[in-house]
């Protein structure tokens, strides 16, 4: 299935040099109180605009902490991150969840949805934060959940609906507020081998049409998907190798 969005950036390649995440010297230190895990140790990292970048490591590595700090539920211990060229080191929390919902979009191994209310409701909900109003709310999530195949299933909840084709609503809630990037954390994680190569494959077309996205995984056939693989071990990036995405 090829997804097509009517709102999406300008299909084709961005220019590069156009740096939507940029992390310099970025250093996390988890203090208990008796002892001091340093979890990232001075990551430099660019991502720039329509770039498919997966982050890979084993468990451990700090890949979960890097995710957490891309995706701004977390701020560095030191160092500078920049968010679409907003700073976002140092903030104040509700700050925070404010740059998280303008500017991200995310993605959950287990979907994250909410069980009680429909599709089309769990897709309406970082609009209901985002003040958009209730027609726009209602008309933005059949739109989106049409355009990744789930026509059909606006009023269904989560438990009347496949492993699939719950990834495919929180896809379509990761697009609702037309964010920056799209930060999916193990998205195939609990998906079987055709539903994660159906959700990889719109994660290409939504790469084609000029998003950005970040995809943590530790499947290396999804990683060989990507644009672009940075691996992270011991809190440090080991390599950052270049590609051609695959449909």
């Amino acid at each position: 299935m090829t997804v097509v969005l009517e709102s999406s950036p300008a299909a084709g390649p961005v220019p590069q040099g156009e740096a939507i995440i940029r992390m310099e010297n970025i250093r996390k230190v988890y203090d208990t109180g008796k002892v001091k895990v340093e979890a990232l140790k001075e990551i430099d990292l660019h991502i720039e605009k329509g770039e498919l970048v997966a982050i890979v490591g084993p468990s451990g590595s700090g890949k979960s902490t890097l995710m957490n700090l891309i995706g701004c539920l977390d701020t560095p211990t030191s160092g500078r991150y920049e968010l679409g060229g907003e700073n976002v080191a140092g903030v104040t929390r509700d700050q925070l969840a404010d740059i998280r919902n303008r500017r991200v979009g995310f993605i959950f191994q287990n979907f994250n949805l909410l069980p009680h209310i429909t599709s089309a409701e769990n897709v309406e909900m970082p609009m209901l934060f985002g003040g958009v109003s209730v027609r726009e709310r209602h008309d933005r999530a059949r739109r989106l959940l049409s355009l990744v195949g789930l026509g059909d299933r606006f009023d269904h909840k989560p438990t009347e609906l496949s492993g699939g084709q719950m990834q495919r609503v929180a896809i379509a809630r990761a697009l609702a507020m037309e964010p920056d990037i799209i930060l999916a954390d193990e998205p195939t994680g609990n998906l079987d081998t055709s539903s994660g190569s159906d959700i990889m494959s719109i994660f290409s077309d939504l790469w084609k049409q000029g998003r950005t996205l970040v995809i943590i995984t530790h499947d290396p056939a999804l990683a060989r998907r990507a644009s672009r693989i940075v691996e992270i071990r011991d809190g440090t990036i080991t390599s950052d190798e270049r590609g051609e995405a695959r449909s």
